[in-house]
């Protein structure tokens, strides 16, 4: 298995490196090609996985690299890191297969091929790292390539008056903040233990750490967790950064870039410094559920008269991701298994309607939620029958993906940890509640704004000459999404029979 988690990385870096050996026009379909077969490597880890041994890290390399820095190249995977390690291989490839098209018509496909291939490099080797020095490295690895999509490609913010590198310098700026802090975290509990194994620290699952040291190191590495998921208010910079982004920019953005921080609450905070995270809970879970009611209300702010679609969206992360923090909060085995299920829902429903939204784009050439048109429902039916598949999955509906890690988290908060105010997480259960509620609010609205309504609605006439039903490269990226997001929901087991004993292993439970 160890074999595999090499080839993982190694895939996109070589076809990183075969872009600049093939002919321009070849790169874009040398990078779809390498995104493929990274996922298709990535599905033999499934097979391989020892389900019954989820106590304990699997497929093992660990290799010294700078003994000075007491620095090793040590891989492995876990129940936790699996569900996210496939999310992360399946979204780049559908990425990389969606941008053939366009990449080769406006002839920059080898310089946008080669960051979303930097940009997987980074986010795989943050999930198989099993060292707090090389997961810092890949943590960081993503912050250019990102900053690269969002100046180079993307677009200017019309509505919000931000320029594309004013959304790009604010991302870097924020995330390299993050980055600072947390590499003072992790120097914390190195200058603590000694060591920045994580396979050893998670086993002494803060032994050896004093309890006002470990809330130092929670603080410090979470306010560069907290940056990345993102949490309220630390949030500022993801409207301007998907707005801006291109299509796929933002479906990478959303779907991965900001679970690497809510895999570092769980990784770092509930694994190796679960004091530090006890002191703090009340606080992140307070934080968590702010960010739900203020994202659902952002939200339905944008649904009028020059509202944006693809800001609604980036705002909608932020109140589910406020779910992953309050079920992480609860430090209990079914509020973190409910912010890890959450954490890949809401990859495979945002990451779809960030590719809907995308095609707006190119059909309409804007996101205005207005200018759309209605009646999509009449105008492109399949088209519209995924825009509302997306909606009602992405507000919980039973049966389907977004369902389950929200129940998991309020069952978490009803009944929290040892030791944590009870409470307070009655009082944020409800308040999550009302989060819930707000979210079916605004998509149902926007549902009701873009597919219902009669194709001769006078909102149409500038937009039905550029009607397109869902072509075969749509068919091919989008629909594997929605298949994904069906079977999470009818089958949870999908991830949660990886995840679940993991989970209690990170608990410290023996």
């Amino acid at each position: 298995m160890s074999a595999i988690l090499v080839l993982l990385l190694a895939i996109p870096a070589a076809g990183l490196f075969a872009l600049y050996l093939a002919p321009r026009e070849l790169a874009s379909r040398i990078g779809a090609a390498a995104g493929a077969l990274t996922f298709l490597v990535s599905l033999l880890l499934l097979p391989l996985f020892d389900y019954s041994a989820g106590t304990g890290f699997q497929g093992q390399l660990d290799l010294s690299w700078i003994q000075a820095l007491d620095l090793r190249f040590h891989l492995g995977i876990d129940g936790v890191s699996l569900p996210l390690l496939l999310l992360t291989t399946l979204l780049t490839a559908l990425c990389l297969l969606y941008s053939v098209r366009t990449t080769t018509r406006d002839g920059r496909g080898r310089s946008f091929t080669a960051l979303l291939l930097t940009l997987e490099v980074g986010m795989v080797g943050t999930f198989v790292s099993l060292d707090l020095l090389l997961f810092f490295i890949f943590f960081e690895l993503v912050l250019l390539p990102m900053y690269g999509l969002i100046s180079h490609w993307g677009a200017d913010d019309a509505h919000g008056g931000t320029t594309k590198q004013q959304s790009a310098t604010k991302f870097i700026l924020y995330t390299l903040l993050g980055s600072a802090l947390m590499l003072l975290g992790f120097l914390v509990i190195h200058a603590k233990t000694g060591t920045f194994d994580m396979v050893a620290l998670q086993q002494r699952h803060g032994l050896g750490i004093t309890a006002g040291a470990q809330g130092l190191a929670f603080v410090l590495a979470g306010l560069g967790f907290a940056i990345k998921t993102p949490m309220w208010p630390l949030h500022t910079w993801l409207p301007d950064a998907h707005t801006s982004a291109p299509t796929v920019g933002s479906v990478l953005l959303a779907g991965v870039l900001l679970k690497m921080g809510t895999y570092g609450f769980i990784r770092v905070g509930v694994g190796e410094v679960p004091q530090g995270l006890h002191h703090y809970a009340v606080a992140l879970g307070a934080f968590g559920v702010i960010g739900i009611v203020y994202g659902s209300l952002a939200c339905l702010a944008q649904i009028r008269e020059g509202g944006d679609l693809k800001r609604l969206i980036a705002y909608s992360s932020v109140g589910h991701m406020g779910f992953t923090l309050l079920g992480i909060a609860s430090m209990t085995q079914v509020g973190i298994d409910g912010a890890l299920y959450a954490s890949v829902a809401h990859g495979l429903i945002t990451g779809l309607l960030f590719f809907l939204v995308g095609g707006f784009k190119e059909r309409y050439g804007t996101t205005d939620l207005y200018t759309i048109g209605r009646g999509l429902y009449g105008r492109s039916r399949r088209y519209g029958a995924l825009v509302a598949f997306a909606a009602v999955a992405s507000l919980g509906l039973p049966g389907l993906a977004g369902f389950w890690g929200e129940l998991y988290v309020l069952v978490g908060a009803a009944r929290p940890g040892p030791g944590v105010n009870v409470t307070a997480f009655h009082v944020y259960m409800a308040i999550a509640g009302i989060g819930m509620v707000l979210t079916a609010a605004y998509l149902l609205l926007v549902v009701r704004r873009v597919c219902m309504g009669t194709v001769t609605d006078p909102a149409n006439a500038a937009v039905l000459e550029h009607d397109q039903d869902l072509t075969t490269r749509e068919w091919l990226s989008w629909i594997p999404l929605a298949a994904l997001t069906l079977l999470a929901g009818l089958w949870p087991a999908v991830v949660l029979a990886a995840a679940d004993p993991a989970v209690h292993h990170v608990l410290g439970a023996s």
